[in-house]
């Protein structure tokens, strides 16, 4: 369920925003425009009430409360969270993951997450999926926003682009965690009754915008 990279989590979370900011050479392409991509998840949210899977340090969160979303977070990371509880410290933010999270007591008009997804693998991934179905009514969403590969070809290049330009803890992040491909996420999300695109925003990351029919 991603609970097994909690401690990667905890250990980045002081320096988590420099990283994002572009201060890290081996992610500054992972994390171009990230503010444009942070907006373009909020751009495709419908609200009112949204949940937020990853809250991480908050930054998308931040920007759903200032265009007005009601928001519940989920984060498993106690150390993201202490700086999250400093950004955003009206929101409710609960223990949990992709897959275990507390019932919301309101209807949930989409469901997101930035650079966070691909902690699940592919099974857990469609398990999520159709968790998701079952909480969101016709026209609601799950926008994500994650790397993403157009093929499994295209994600076996980036890794030897990686360790060509010596990007050592890039290519074991790419090799290790499950990175999904476009064809694989689209068959998971027609499988539970979604119309999905996705928007490339830099060399790695897409905006995948699932709406149930």
């Amino acid at each position: 369920m991603g609970r097994e990279f909690i401690d990667l989590f905890d250990g980045w979370a002081s320096s988590y925003d420099q990283t994002v900011s572009g201060e890290d050479v081996e992610y500054k392409e992972v994390f171009a425009h990230y503010d444009v991509i942070l907006n373009a998840v909020v751009d495709y949210t419908k609200g009112p009430n949204v949940i937020e899977f990853g809250v991480g340090t908050g930054n998308l969160t931040k920007k759903l409360i200032n265009r007005g979303h009601s928001v519940m977070g989920i984060e498993p990371s106690s150390e993201m969270l202490k700086i999250a509880q400093i950004k955003v410290p009206d929101v409710k933010v609960h223990d949990g993951d992709f897959i275990d999270f507390p019932k919301p007591q309101v209807p949930v008009q989409s469901i997101v997450s930035s650079y966070a997804f691909h902690h699940l693998t592919d099974e857990e991934k469609d398990m999520a999926i159709g968790k998701y179905s079952s909480i969101l009514e016709k026209g609601g969403r799950i926008v994500f926003a994650d790397t993403v590969f157009e093929t499994k070809a295209s994600k076996r290049r980036a890794i030897e682009t990686a360790i060509a330009s010596h990007y050592n803890n890039l290519a074991d992040d790419l090799s290790v965690e499950y990175y999904s491909d476009i064809p694989t996420l689209q068959a998971i999300c027609k499988k539970y009754n979604f119309e999905v695109l996705f928007e490339q925003k830099n060399k790695y990351v897409w905006v995948m915008v699932a709406e149930k029919k």
